[in-house]
């Protein structure tokens, strides 16, 4: 059995260790953050599968319901598909490892990360990324780290690292920095309008505060570490290379992609890729090649092509500079009936946004097992057919890429979206992706945020989002001895180049992130640039996007629920709700309006209806009911809802949670021998109050004496001389 090792971060509470469990595993370690437990494997395939080109890895994060001593939902009780919090941790520990594994190892490599201890007060997705890192860098598979990565807070004008939930509440800022000992690696996280400048000292605290990990990472390295494996690293054969690289110089390829339009450029190089499959089977013959030697030498000539014009004349594939922002287009109100909507064209990357409003109940429920909020009133969801990229595939259920798109897009948003006691509604925004060419999820963005305004939402600003890429060219020892930052990446240029860091922001400042690399780190002068450079390009957008629609509308769509906010006494809102719900019900049934009660007791009732007439009359029976209202008067009659049936007569809400009994003997001007003969349960009749107790304030009704009087003011009078029948009873409820 192998030996148990440990480590521990000075100063941030993580402990590592391995040898105890999953010793068969290439590598498997245990981290943990106060009682929060992940525990992290990393395998590797043996052998590849004929004819694979591509890296397959694969990280796969999963929590445990046992984990936070809970039971999961649901008739079978079993853990089942992943939720979105799981695919989004995978999806963060997937970006940072992937560039560093060897170029040409295609040995399908496996992740696994499983929460098995949550103390409701430390995230799991912290753990699981410095998990992987030390489970591979333990392991005998090739990986070119350790890595580390830390939660940064802004709190009260101080960056803390990895803070806690409950600190997360007051943070203006969820920076999520993945690094290695040198270079930034990955970013991912929102701001609350973070000007560039303190982005920029927010990575570089972020990048100190890795560093204890690195070294504990190292050091659990030198103590269980084992000699790395050797794999064969796929690549084209000497001589294929040598015929194909003859036959397509760069030159070709860069004259097949030069200043046109993607489809062109696409045409092109499958042209060129047709004579050079020609030309090695007329060479070498065709059972001396395969897909893989083609596939592997046009990627690197496209790999230059798409670079040489950039670093060498400072000119793109599109025939645009280094900064140029490819042509924009913005529209607003585009759709009929749904609240709010918009589009939105970079090139020929376009989305349509379309923003619904609803109830705060329509919030969604967040199942997390390690802590923090329950539920959240705003969603965005990115779509991505097949269609938008002009070709067949799979739909349906959004994949992983999707919802990765949406999350980054949602919190680019919310740091701009009304607080509830302002606009208390639900809100999602679908975006749905018509053509795509690069960085659809800040069209996103672009388009949400002018469906938002265009549905009557008062942001507080304009967000608009956009995408920089990296060429680089290395020096002989590896380094970057030459770069070039390019605003507004082309799906080639996101695709061959060496970086894509998204940024999305107002005027102000900074509202969401991400950054992923191809390349082994980013030098921090490298990002700084990047930082500015979209700024530039966000503030040309946002013209555009203002041009459009210069603020949120006035009005919201007549198709959208309108909303009134009463209060009422806390202590009456089990008056409202009524037994099992009876009370709040019978109002929403009744009146057609939907109605939401505060769930932190403070007494506010919201009250949606797109009906005005629904809507006043909901307010008047909450008013009547929690309000103190007007109470049941003598003499008056009431048309009312049969609420109870005894032996001995019914019971009548009057008036909403005032009720009187109305006896047998009161029900007909006959003899009634059953309470149900007359009345059914539900039923609404007309009741005359005839008498209240003076000391237990009990309601006597009678429908007998209350249809003798209506009918007797329907009657014409017998006579002129006779008394005038009784007024009609204007004040019947």
């Amino acid at each position: 059995m192998n030996q148990k090792h440990q480590v521990t971060v000075p100063g941030l509470g993580i402990t590592f260790s391995t040898g105890t469990y999953a010793n068969l595993a290439n590598g498997a370690v245990n981290v943990c953050v106060g009682e929060t437990n992940v525990f992290v494997t990393a395998c590797i395939a043996q052998t590849t599968k004929p004819g694979q080109d591509f890296f397959p890895l694969t990280v796969d994060y999963r929590e445990k319901y046992a984990a936070a001593g809970r039971f999961p939902g649901g008739y079978f009780k079993r853990e089942g598909r992943p939720s979105e919090k799981e695919i989004l941790t995978s999806r963060l520990c997937d970006r940072p490892c992937r560039p560093l594994f060897p170029e040409g190892l295609l040995n399908e490599v496996q992740i696994i990360g499983q929460l098995l201890s949550a103390d409701q007060l430390n995230e799991s997705d912290i753990p699981m990324v410095n998990g992987a890192s030390a489970a591979l860098a333990i392991s005998d598979i090739p990986w070119n780290g350790p890595i580390a990565c830390v939660r940064v807070a802004l709190i009260d004008g101080q960056f803390v690292a990895n803070p806690t939930i409950e600190q997360m509440y007051g943070s203006s800022l969820d920076l999520i920095y993945v690094g290695t000992k040198k270079d930034m690696l990955m970013i991912e996280g929102s701001a609350d309008q973070l000007p560039e400048e303190e982005f920029i000292k927010a990575l570089e605290f972020g990048h100190q505060a890795i560093q204890p990990i690195i070294a504990a990472i190292e050091e659990l390295q030198k103590l269980a570490g084992k000699p790395k494996a050797t794999f064969p690293l796929v690549g084209a054969t000497p001589e294929a290379r040598a015929i194909i690289e003859r036959v397509v110089p760069t030159q070709r390829i860069i004259d097949a992609i030069f200043g046109k339009e993607k489809a062109a450029r696409a045409a092109g190089v499958k042209v060129l890729k047709e004579e050079a499959k020609a030309a090695l089977t007329a060479e070498l013959g065709a059972d001396k090649f395969t897909d893989v030697d083609l596939n592997v030498v046009f990627e690197d000539l496209q790999y230059k092509a798409y670079r040489q014009t950039v670093l060498e004349r400072g000119v793109r594939a599109d025939g645009r500079g280094q900064k140029d922002i490819r042509p924009l287009n913005a529209a607003v109100g585009i759709l009929p009936r749904v609240h709010g909507s918009a589009t939105f064209q970079r090139g020929d990357t376009q989305n349509i946004a379309l923003t619904t409003l609803g109830p705060t109940k329509e919030a969604q429920d967040m199942d997390g097992l390690t802590g923090g909020a329950t539920s959240k009133s705003f969603i965005l969801h990115y779509n991505f057919p097949p269609f938008s990229v002009g070709e067949t595939g799979r739909t349906g259920s959004p994949g992983r890429r999707e919802i990765g798109h949406g999350a980054l897009a949602e919190r680019s948003l919310v740091p701009v979206l009304p607080p509830e006691d302002v606009f208390p509604y639900s809100i999602r925004v679908t975006s749905e992706i018509m053509a795509s060419n690069g960085s659809t999820s800040m069209a996103s963005i672009c388009g949400g945020c002018l469906s938002l305004m265009d549905a009557g939402v008062p942001i507080i600003a304009p967000v608009a989002g956009i995408s920089c890429g990296l060429m680089t060219e290395n020096a002989a020892d590896g380094s970057i001895k030459k770069w070039v930052t390019i605003t507004d990446i082309l799906g080639e240029e996101d695709h061959f180049g060496d970086m894509d860091f998204k940024l999305a922001g107002t005027t102000k400042g900074i509202t969401g992130f991400q950054l992923d690399l191809k390349i082994n780190g980013l030098p921090f002068e490298i990002a700084k640039t990047a930082i500015l450079q979209a700024r530039e390009a966000r503030i040309e957008i946002l013209k555009v996007m203002l041009a459009a629609l210069p603020a949120p509308r006035a009005d919201l769509s007549k198709y959208a629920p309108r909303i009134q906010t009463i209060q009422i006494d806390p202590e009456k809102i089990g008056l409202l709700i009524g037994p099992g719900g009876k009370t709040i019900r019978r109002i929403t049934e009744t009146t057609g309006a939907q109605i939401d009660i505060a769930e932190d007791d403070s007494g506010k009732v919201f009250i949606y209806s797109n009906n005005a007439d629904a809507m006043a009359r909901a307010v008047n029976e909450i008013d009547s009911l929690c309000g103190g209202g007007t109470p049941i008067e003598v003499g008056k009659i009431y048309h009312g809802r049969v609420t109870g049936i005894k032996d001995f007569g019914c019971f009548v809400e009057c008036m909403p949670g005032k009720e009187g009994l109305c006896h047998i003997s009161e029900l007909a001007d006959f003899r009634v021998r059953r309470t149900e003969d007359v009345v059914k349960m539900g039923e609404m009749i007309w009741v005359k109050c005839v008498g209240i107790d003076e000391k237990s304030g009990k309601v006597r009704l009678s429908r007998k004496a209350a249809v003798k009087e209506m009918e007797a003011q329907k009657a014409p009078a017998a006579a002129p001389a006779a008394p005038a029948a009784p007024a009609a009873p204007s004040d019947v409820a």
